[in-house]
């Protein structure tokens, strides 16, 4: 069987608002990446780069001005241009993948494995005397059984993470999104929420595709790495080539893309992204929207 050459890939993507006045902002620009089957792949960058908005076009809530966004999943025979597709079929193709959301997104008048449960009840033709097995099994995965008959309210922030997560699996899908996953999260809780995406990925054979700037997280977890900046992708490269220019001295940076990376990555306060003129505050608002 011919391995496929990737299981999402964004060619030239676009995107662009415009405000009530008719102003333009252009928030992705010939964005251009390959996701390859059961990696991590972290994609990272400073408040208002555009990667949230990169994100939500990746899952379909936000229409693109311009590119193509394409999926190959095991259950697709070829590539599928997810912006062509009716409702209908996308919906299809949003039952392959899952998302961690930054707050967890739970229902707060369901308990936890009502939680899990729910994607069962509304996505699937499981037997509802099963559905409890698998809620069981998914909870476990996340170490969170203990807790399921907790209301969301009654959960701490990794807690609630956790739980999502096993919502986001329960329909044991391809490719996990996940949304900032440790933001807000202490240092020991942000470890142990990133061993679990390490875990599930291994055992799952997902491919996860995480959005943070949370710099030690995104070392541990990734395979390979995208820097955004102002809409525009810097790089995209295997976690050792940015370890290197992690490391490398200042001076020894002659790219102005190396020195604002490098400045990212070691969170200097002085280098081209703090001297770079600011963007206008509708674009901040899109931006980080």
């Amino acid at each position: 069987m011919v391995e496929r050459p990737f299981v999402i890939s964004v060619r030239n993507l676009r995107k662009t608002f415009a405000d009530d006045e008719g102003r333009s902002a252009t928030v992705l620009d010939s964005v251009s990446f390959d996701v390859l089957p059961g990696e991590t792949l972290v994609i990272m960058g400073g408040s208002g780069c555009g990667k949230s908005t990169l994100l939500n076009c990746l899952i379909g809530e936000y229409d693109i001005n311009g590119g193509e966004i394409l999926y190959h999943t095991r259950k697709m025979h070829q590539s599928v241009e997810i912006t062509q597709l009716n409702e209908t079929d996308f919906n299809d193709v949003r039952k392959q993948f899952g998302i961690l959301f930054q707050s967890g997104a739970l229902f707060n008048s369901m308990t936890v494995a009502e939680n899990v449960a729910l994607p069962l009840l509304e996505h699937s033709h499981v037997d509802p005397s099963v559905i409890d097995i698998v809620v069981t099994l998914k909870l476990q995965q996340v170490r969170m059984l203990a807790h399921r008959d907790k209301m969301p309210s009654q959960l701490s922030g990794g807690q609630k993470k956790r739980a999502g997560l096993a919502r986001a699996t329960a329909l044991d899908p391809e490719i996990l999104f996940y949304d900032e996953p440790t933001a807000g999260l202490d240092p020991v809780t942000a470890s142990a929420i990133d061993e679990l995406i390490m875990d599930l990925s291994r055992k799952l054979r997902v491919t996860s595709i995480v959005v943070t700037h949370e710099m030690d997280s995104a070392f541990r977890i990734a395979d390979r790495m995208i820097m955004l900046d102002h809409g525009r992708v810097l790089r995209v490269g295997d976690k050792a080539e940015f370890e290197k220019l992690r490391a490398a001295q200042s001076n020894e940076l002659l790219n102005r893309d190396d020195r604002l990376i490098h400045q990212f990555l070691n969170g200097f306060n002085q280098g081209p992204l703090t001297d770079s003129e600011g963007i206008s505050e509708f674009e901040k608002l899109i931006l980080t929207g």
